[in-house]
């Protein structure tokens, strides 16, 4: 098993979806990034169940979906360990932030 490593820019898209949320509701910002971070747990004991990201063609990314947001991991090739680098919501377009190199 491994564990979850979050990226700093990961931590950063998770501030920002929180301030997002929070402008109606700080309760319901704080549930919904929980709710994030919890969905990460499973890949603890199944790394794979994320789907490849179709964007992405080098490298060992996946991601998972959570309500509108895309979960975007890569799977260590020495550890077992994931690093979540970047919660992106769906409706962005993921290759203008690869070409920009906002997330890898």
């Amino acid at each position: 098993m491994g564990k979850i490593i979050w990226s700093e820019k990961a931590c950063k898209n998770l501030k920002a979806i929180f301030d997002y949320i929070s402008i109606d509701s700080k309760i319901y910002a704080s549930k919904y990034i929980n709710s994030i971070i919890f969905a990460t747990k499973k890949l603890e004991s199944h790394p794979n169940i994320g789907r490849t990201v179709p964007e992405i063609i080098k490298g060992n990314f996946r991601e998972l979906i959570h309500g509108n947001y895309r979960i975007v991991y890569r799977l260590s090739e020495i550890s077992n360990d994931i690093e979540i680098i970047a919660v992106i919501h769906a409706a962005r377009n993921m290759l203008k932030l690869l070409d920009n190199d906002e997330i890898v």
